[in-house]
């Protein structure tokens, strides 16, 4: 019986690995929606500056994302897009690093149509700090190398350094050659997001896109980051893409975005004048942030906290 069982077991395995790459060919023999043209010639970075002319975009074409954005990001300037959840923000460095083309107006860099060079020039021009961090299963050292192949030790450890992930993984055993795990797993989300703001670091790259990157840290050390982050977008194009307004407020322009179309823009102060929308989004912010910093003080000190707040201690 135990023969003929096995046999059995092996049968449906073969079946099931069979079925696994008919399926895998046909991923493979699916063509990208994106690709050069026969024409395209490499990018050539000389400022740069990025210019969005009259942009729009949809997923859906009954449901637009952009419509007819346009602002430009002058060379070495860094320029902060913010808004609500759904106004088309993350969709922005999409069409930047051609993920997508868009369906109306064009994007430039250095007066070239994104659509008109390669995107291996393209992508190697632009360092992006995603929200969502992607990791290979493979060492911390490794995955940080990936933003430059061949860098050396030294500038790896650099890189770390400045991005603040550096004495986290000194203090592990196997230090950078320690494995991070399937997409990341063994590292929380603040570990993932300094590895990729490290990895974006060590390739030094002429346009930087911040995709909210410091999302998922905590107050003091998304100030440490945010230090880090500043240091290295200078002189360097920048869009910055960020929930937390208080990340943005050096940005020599801000845009806030609204059901896709640019509803404000201006400096920090401009804005907080303008009492629109960023204001009423500065000023929500700005009472959360009290609660938590009043929260952080009762916990470390309850006693005192009764004694001076309470009616009974009164």
């Amino acid at each position: 019986y135990r023969p003929l069982n096995f046999i059995g077991f092996v049968y449906r395995e073969l079946r099931q690995g069979l079925t696994d790459i008919e399926e895998m060919f046909k991923l493979l023999d699916q063509a990208a929606e994106i690709q050069d043209k026969p024409d395209a010639r490499s990018l050539v970075v000389t400022g740069p500056v990025i210019r969005f002319d009259n942009v729009s975009f949809h997923y859906d074409p009954d449901r637009p994302i952009l419509k007819n954005v346009s602002f430009e990001v002058p060379a070495g300037k860094t320029v902060a897009i913010v808004g609500p959840t759904g106004a088309g923000k993350s969709t922005i460095s999409r069409l930047l690093y051609r993920f997508y083309d868009v369906t109306g107006g064009s994007i430039s860099i250095d007066g070239q149509d994104l659509r008109d060079v390669t995107q291996e020039s393209l992508r190697s021009a632009i360092g992006m700090v995603p929200q969502d961090t992607v990791l290979f299963n493979d060492t911390i050292g490794y995955n940080i190398e990936y933003g430059r192949p061949g860098a050396s030790t030294e500038d790896v450890r650099a890189a770390a350094a400045m991005a603040q992930v550096g004495p986290f993984i000194e203090t592990l055993p196997k230090g950078y050659d320690t494995p991070v795990g399937e997409r990341g797993l063994k590292l929380s989300g603040g570990e993932k997001q300094r590895v990729a703001i490290a990895r974006t670091i060590l390739k030094a790259p002429s346009i930087l896109i911040l995709d909210e990157a410091t999302s998922a840290l905590d107050t003091k050390t998304e100030r440490d980051i945010q230090s880090a982050l500043d240091v290295v977008s200078q002189n360097r194009t920048s869009v910055v893409i960020a929930h937390r307004l208080s990340t943005v407020v050096n940005a020599d322009e801000i845009l806030v975005l609204r059901d896709g179309a640019i509803a404000e823009r201006g400096n920090h102060t401009a804005l907080l004048q303008q009492d629109g929308l960023y204001a009423q989004m500065w000023n929500r912010q700005r009472e959360v942030s009290e609660a938590e910093e009043q929260l952080r003080r009762t916990a470390d000190d309850p006693e005192g906290f009764v004694r001076r707040g309470t009616p009974a201690a009164e």
